[in-house]
């Protein structure tokens, strides 16, 4: 019998957090599920992050209707990752952004995403019935684009390849407040599966020039004050930096796959077994570490079947 996904029993709630971590600019956390970002304009409110499904988007909706009446006009997806983006209806907003190179992952590689997400972390799906399908972007940008919400200025752009190939960040200059999706975590695991580890760390290196005095990150708690943005932007190198020299280190000597999945517990288990969804992200970033360190530029797809045979080879 093969073992079940590290999160599919886990079906506890989250309590969920909504900070302020600048003028008119919240995070929506819950406890290492996804983050997301609210920015409140003259007329209208920007969301950075949808959510997997309408219902929990709604929940995010409830936190905003809290301290603003205005409508949502744009939805931002930092990237294509089903827990992500798969809400984006609720919202009701005349745009959705995402770059050329995260719309191109939805179409190549989208639905196999999610019937893979699906699969392993069935509590981030709640209400999964009313998905209408994937979603797509009414806006793309290649490098960098920006939103004008009356008076705020919103800066969307590409820092570099670090999560995804097509990984966005949204910088709100009036408050020098950032929103890097999973480019930043904070006390939660990196899921790396579709990562580029070589290129993350001068991405961090790009976020960290803005130096900004507060970050919405991916997961885990609001970033408030310089002092807690250095922390996590340095904690998030170290869980990449832990993750991938060891496999690196058993590539060049011909290892297998298994014997960097011992090397990686070695490193990373001390430092990082009790942040969020360690267990949940380990194998994946396991074998994409190993992929890469092997010369494989772009990540393979994951499918549900992949999934189990991965995790069968690695915990049997």
């Amino acid at each position: 019998m093969s073992k079940a996904f590290a999160s599919q029993g886990d079906m506890a709630e989250k309590k969920v957090s909504f900070t302020e971590v600048g003028e008119g600019l919240y995070a929506f956390t819950a406890e290492g599920d996804p983050n997301t970002g609210v920015i409140i304009g003259d007329e209208s409110v920007m969301i950075v992050e949808a959510q997997a499904t309408p219902r929990l988007a709604r929940k995010v909706i409830e936190c905003v209707r809290t301290v603003t009446d205005k409508p949502i006009s744009h939805v931002v997806l930092t990237h294509y990752h089903a827990v992500r983006v798969l809400g984006a209806s609720a919202y009701g907003a005349r745009e959705i952004i995402m770059s050329e190179k995260a719309a191109a992952m939805v179409e190549e590689r989208g639905q196999e995403d999610w019937d893979s997400e699906f699969g392993r972390f069935p509590r981030l799906f709640q209400g999964h019935e009313e998905i209408p399908g994937l979603t797509r972007p009414t806006t793309t940008f290649r490098d960098k684009m920006t939103v004008i919400l009356g008076k705020r200025r919103v800066d969307i752009m590409t820092p570099g390849r670090a999560h995804t190939a097509g990984d966005a960040v949204i910088w709100v200059p009036d408050q020098e407040v950032m929103f890097t999706g999973d480019i930043v975590e904070y006390h939660s695991a990196c899921y790396c599966g579709d990562a580029h580890y070589g290129d993350w760390g001068a991405t961090l290196d790009a976020i960290a020039a803005f130096k900004p005095k507060s970050i919405a990150p991916g997961r885990g708690d609001a970033l408030v004050g310089e002092e807690m943005v250095t922390k996590a932007i340095e904690s998030t190198r170290d869980f990449v930096d832990s993750t991938y020299a060891p496999v690196k280190r058993i590539v060049s000597r011909g290892g297998s796959l298994r014997a960097s999945w011992d090397a990686v517990r070695a490193s990373c288990d001390s430092k990082f077994g009790d942040f969020a969804i360690y267990e949940h992200c380990l194998p994946f970033n396991v074998t994409r570490a190993f992929d890469e360190a092997r010369g494989i530029d772009t990540p393979r797809v994951w499918t549900a079947e992949r999934d189990r045979q991965m995790w069968n080879e690695l915990h049997g």
